[in-house]
């Protein structure tokens, strides 16, 4: 560690960019990672003191997975974070669930919902609200697009089945898909969800709109409630 010095007063093979060069990005800890993707620290703090002082308050998840609990306002509370390097660390966070769902996406399996779950953990795992989207398909369950329909409190999302099938009318759907987080990180279905999934199978089939699954989101972990027999 050099908590006074500059990056370039450390023996080369420990400065995060050589060592980035020589041995590629996988060979850096997550500090080194984020300090070559700063490049630059403040007075008095160097690039790489500083990424360690921003995964320091990363309190929910170690390492970079923190960042995504922190907002830009908490960044900057950070002596040598402005704007402009807060929003890079936001920004950071944003990517890598983007090319998590990017890659998830190559495997949908609509009929699987472990490939359902995987293509929304990033996203929604980490968020400290409920989310619910849904996602839209046609006859042949190709898939049309997703939707957010709501953003909710803690641990309780409004779900309106006439927003829902409001929407799904709009993408010509025939077939829905639910998937939605438990922001404690555990999927198990609560009695609310059971009750509000019965409410849009019921609806749907009065409109010919059939809801496959209704999948609960938690911590690198999911329910079906197809799979688990608790959709009717």
């Amino acid at each position: 560690m050099n908590p006074s010095g500059t990056i370039k007063s450390m023996p080369e093979a420990e400065r995060p960019y050589e060592k980035c060069l020589n041995f590629g990005p996988e060979a850096l800890s997550d500090a080194e990672l984020l300090s070559v993707i700063l490049r630059c620290g403040a007075q008095g703090c160097n690039s790489l003191d500083l990424s360690r002082d921003i995964l320091r308050l990363c309190r929910f998840e170690e390492g970079l997975t923190g960042i995504h609990h922190l907002s830009i306002r908490q960044l900057q509370e950070i002596k040598g974070v402005g704007q402009v390097k807060a929003l890079q660390i936001k920004c950071i966070g944003e990517l890598s669930k983007r090319i998590a769902r990017a890659e998830a996406r190559k495997s949908l399996d609509f009929q699987n919902p472990e490939t359902i779950a995987q293509y929304y953990m990033e996203s929604l795992r980490h968020e400290e609200q409920e989310n619910v989207r849904c996602m839209m398909l046609d006859t042949k369950n190709h898939f049309l697009g997703d939707v957010a329909l709501t953003r909710g409190t803690v641990n309780t999302s409004l779900i309106s089945p006439r927003e829902l099938f409001l929407e799904a009318l709009a993408f010509h759907a025939v077939h829905l898909i639910l998937v939605h987080n438990h922001p404690s990180g555990d999927p198990t279905p609560s009695r609310d969800d059971l009750l509000v999934t019965r409410r849009i199978v019921r609806a749907g089939e009065l409109l010919g709109i059939t809801l496959l699954d209704h999948i609960i989101i938690g911590d690198q972990r999911f329910v079906s409630l197809r799979q688990a027999g608790m959709l009717k």
